[in-house]
C-alpha cells in the first residue's frame, strides 16, 4: 500500500455516523434507566413456608400487593440487622427502602383471607396495600411489533423515493413527487460535444439549430419563426442517440435535464404526473432550456391499447399531463425537450404531432463512409500496428451500429492482449468480427472425419457459387472451425445497397443454396446443416412476394402494413395464400437448380476449393483466385471505377480553363 492510502486511510473516521444509532441509544438509556432506577434489583422471590416464617417472626412492616398477583414484602428497620437478612441488605443493588422479597402468592382472595387470618390470630402490624404499575420495559415490548411494522415501512418508503440521495427531489418520503431530472448548467460541465459523434451528419444539423436557436433566438425570431417544442430521436439501439443529446448538453449554454422515462414510474398514484409538472417548473425557471428523456417509450405508449389496466391507469395520466406541458396553456417558455427511442411505433400519436415534438429525427445505422469515421474516433486510444486497414474494417461491418464498432475495437484489443502482442493487428479486427457475428471459436468441438468433409464440401459450395454470380457478395473469407451454432461459415463483403433489383436477391438467394447444392452434387445426399440458408432463403422469397411486389403472378400487391396493424389479420384470400405458398417454393426450387447446375459446371474445382479447406480449416480470397482466377465481375467493376476517376481527373484540368474565361 502506497504512503498516500495510509495516509487517507489515518484521516478516515472508524465509524461512520448513522441517524439510526441516535435512535438506538436513546431506546437503550430509557430501557436503562427503567431498570437501573428500580430497586427491585435486589428483591429475592420466596415460597410460601418462607414467607410463612417472615409473617411469622412479625418482621414485616408493610406488603405492597402489585398488580393483583405479586406482593412486595418490605421489612421492618429494627429486624433488618437479623443474619438471615444481612446478605440481601449488603447486597451491591439494594437501595434502602425497598423491598426484601417477593411473594407471589396465586389467587388474591385467598391470600388476603391468609393475612387476616394470621393478623387475627397472632396480632401482627403491618400494613397491606394494593398498586397498579406498568413497566416501561414491558410497554415498549407491547408496542414493539407495531413499532417494527412502522420501520419497515419508513424504510421501504424511504427506498422507493430514492432514499438517501440527500438534498433534491426524491431524497426523502414527502419529496417523491418531485423530479428526478440531473441538470447540467455552466458549473457542471459535459465534455462531449459534437466533435465527438462521428457520422450522423444530418441529425447533428437538426439538433445543432435547436441549440443555435437558444443561444440566438434573434436569429429567427427577426424572420417570425418560433421556437420549436420537441425533437424526437428515433432509431436503432446502439446508434448514437443518447451520445447526441450528450453533445447537445456539451454544446448548449443553456441549463440541460437529463433523465429517463422510466423515472416518471412509480407505485404511487399522481406521481408521475406530479414529477412532469415539477420538471418543467424547473426548466421554465431557468428558461431558456432543454429537457432531455431517454427512452420515452417507457411513458408515452399509445392510450387505451391495454384495456386490462383499467381507466385510471398511472401511466397515462403521467403521458396525460406530460402532453399538456408541450403544448397546453401557458406553455410559451422557451424549453425545448429533446426525446430518444427506438419504439417510435408504439408512441402515442398526440405525442407526435406537431406542436409537441415538431420534428423527428431518424438515427439510421451508419454507412460505410460513417463507420469509418465512427472507428477513427475509437481507435484513437488503441496502440495499433502499420497494417490496420481502418477502410477496409468499415467495408467488412454493414449493420454495424456505433456501439458494435466500439466494442469490436474493444475485442480487438483483448485479443491482440491475449495474444501477448506489444499493438493491435490489423488480424485481431477481424478476428473480432468473427468472435462478434459468429460467436466465440470452439476447436475442441467433437467432429468426425465424414461430418468435417460434408462441412467443407457445404462451405466451399456457398463460396463457389457466389464467386460464379455477378450481384452475389464476394468472398472474404470461408472457415469450417466451429463457431457459436454454427459447424462452419463465410463471411463477405456486401455491397451496400440503397435499393435491391429482382435478379440481385435471387443471386443472393442462389449463393445461400450454395451449400445444399454441394452436397447434393458431390454425395447425393443432403444434411440438416442447411437450416439458416434455408430460413433466410424462405425469408427473402417471402418478402418478395408479399412485400416489394417482386412477382409476377401475384403482381404489383404488397400485403405489408408499416403501422402493424395487421397482426392478427390476414389480409388476401386463401386461394391467393396458396399461390403465395406456390410461388414461394417454386422461387426457392429454381435458384436451388441453378445453383446445382453451376456446381455441376465447376465441380473439379468445387472438390480442389473443398479439399484446400479441409487442409488448412481457414481459407481467404486469396486462394479463391488461385483455384478459380479473377473474378470477372470485379475486373468490370474496376474498369468502371477507373474510368469515372479518369473523367473526375479531366474536369478538374479543364476548371481552371473555364474560371479564367468567366472572369
Amino acid at each position: 500500500m502506497s504512503e498516500n492510502k495510509k495516509e487517507n486511510n489515518k484521516n478516515e473516521p472508524k465509524f461512520k455516523m448513522n441517524s439510526y444509532w441516535i435512535y438506538g441509544g436513546v431506546i437503550l438509556l430509557l430501557i436503562g434507566f427503567q431498570f437501573f432506577s428500580s430497586g427491585d434489583l435486589a428483591t429475592q422471590s420466596i415460597s410460601k413456608n418462607e414467607f410463612s416464617e417472615v409473617l411469622r417472626d412479625n418482621d414485616i412492616s408493610k406488603i405492597i400487593v402489585v398488580n393483583n398477583n405479586v406482593a412486595q414484602i418490605f421489612i421492618k428497620e429494627e429486624a433488618m440487622k437479623k443474619s438471615k437478612y444481612q446478605k440481601l441488605v449488603n447486597s451491591t443493588f439494594y437501595r434502602k427502602g425497598a423491598s426484601l422479597y417477593e411473594y407471589n402468592f396465586g389467587d388474591l382472595q385467598n391470600f388476603e383471607n391468609d393475612l387476616a387470618k394470621a393478623k387475627k390470630e397472632t396480632d401482627l402490624t403491618f400494613d397491606l396495600k394494593n398498586e397498579s404499575r406498568t413497566s416501561m420495559v414491558d410497554t415498549f415490548i407491547g408496542f414493539l411489533p407495531f413499532i417494527i411494522l412502522i420501520g419497515v415501512w419508513l424504510f421501504f418508503m424511504k427506498r422507493m423515493s430514492g432514499g438517501g440521495s440527500g438534498a433534491g427531489g426524491g431524497g426523502q418520503i414527502f419529496n417523491i413527487g418531485k423530479s428526478k431530472a440531473k441538470l447540467f448548467d455552466k458549473d457542471t460541465k459535459v465534455k462531449t460535444t459534437f466533435a465527438n459523434v462521428a457520422g450522423l451528419e444530418g441529425a447533428k444539423e437538426e439538433v445543432q439549430e435547436i441549440v443555435d436557436f437558444l443561444k440566438n433566438p434573434e436569429k429567427y425570431t427577426s424572420l417570425g419563426g418560433k421556437i420549436p417544442k420537441g425533437a424526437l430521436l428515433v432509431g436503432p439501439p446502439g446508434t448514437g442517440k443518447t451520445l447526441l443529446a450528450k453533445a447537445v448538453a456539451g454544446e448548449a449554454d443553456v441549463p440541460f435535464f437529463s433523465l429517463s422515462g422510466s423515472d416518471f414510474v412509480e407505485m404511487f398514484v399522481g406521481v408521475g404526473a406530479s414529477r412532469v409538472r415539477d420538471l418543467f417548473k424547473q426548466a421554465a425557471q431557468k428558461s431558456p432550456s432543454i429537457i432531455f428523456i431517454d427512452e420515452i417509450d417507457a411513458v408515452g405508449r399509445a392510450r387505451g391499447k391495454n384495456s386490462m389496466t383499467g381507466g385510471n391507469d398511472e401511466r397515462e395520466n403521467t403521458l396525460n399531463q406530460l402532453l399538456t406541458e408541450m403544448d397546453g396553456f401557458g406553455t410559451d417558455t422557451n424549453v425545448i425537450v429533446i426525446a430518444a427511442t427506438n419504439r417510435a411505433d408504439v408512441l402515442d400519436s398526440a405525442l407526435l404531432r406537431a406542436g409537441r415534438f415538431d420534428r423527428q429525427i431518424y438515427v439510421d445505422l451508419p454507412n460505410i463512409n460513417e463507420r469509418k469515421e465512427i472507428f477513427e474516433v475509437h481507435i484513437k486510444p488503441l496502440k495499433l500496428a502499420d497494417d490496420v486497414k481502418i477502410e477496409f474494417l468499415a467495408q467488412q461491418t454493414p449493420g454495424f451500429s456505433g456501439a458494435d464498432i466500439a466494442n469490436m475495437c474493444n475485442e480487438a484489443a483483448l485479443i491482440a492482449a491475449r495474444h501477448g502482442k506489444k499493438a493491435i493487428h490489423h488480424q485481431d479486427f477481424l478476428d473480432a468480427v468473427d468472435r462478434i457475428v459468429g460467436g466465440l471459436e470452439k476447436k475442441n468441438k467433437v467432429i468426425t472425419p465424414k461430418e468435417k468433409e460434408v462441412i467443407a464440401f457445404h462451405e466451399a459450395g456457398h463460396a463457389t457459387v457466389s464467386w460464379m454470380l455477378e450481384h452475389a457478395a464476394p468472398l472474404v473469407k470461408v472457415t469450417i472451425v466451429p463457431r457459436g451454432q454454427s459447424l462452419g461459415a463465410a463471411w463477405y463483403l456486401p455491397a451496400e445497397r440503397l435499393i435491391v433489383q429482382t435478379e440481385q436477391m435471387l443471386d443472393e438467394m442462389c449463393a445461400t443454396l450454395g451449400g445444399r447444392a454441394a452436397e447434393k452434387v458431390i454425395f447425393n445426399k443432403i444434411s440438416t446443416g442447411a437450416l439458416s440458408d434455408l430460413e433466410k432463403v424462405t425469408k427473402q422469397a417471402r418478402a418478395m412476394v408479399t412485400v416489394y411486389g417482386l412477382n409476377e403472378k401475384v403482381g404489383n400487391i404488397t400485403y405489408y402494413d408499416s403501422s402493424g396493424n395487421d397482426s392478427f389479420v390476414k389480409p388476401y384470400s386463401d386461394d391467393t395464400a396458396k399461390t403465395i405458398d406456390t410461388e414461394i417454393s417454386s422461387m426457392i426450387e429454381a435458384q436451388y437448380a441453378r445453383a446445382i447446375d453451376l456446381l455441376d459446371n465447376n465441380k473439379e474445382k468445387l472438390t480442389i476449393l473443398a479439399k484446400l479447406l479441409l487442409e488448412k480449416e481457414v481459407i481467404f480470397k486469396d486462394d479463391l483466385e488461385k483455384v478459380f482466377g479473377k473474378r470477372p465481375f470485379d475486373e468490370v467493376e474496376e474498369k468502371v471505377v477507373e474510368k469515372v476517376e479518369e473523367e473526375i481527373e479531366e474536369e478538374v484540368k479543364v476548371s481552371p480553363v473555364e474560371k479564367d474565361t468567366e472572369e
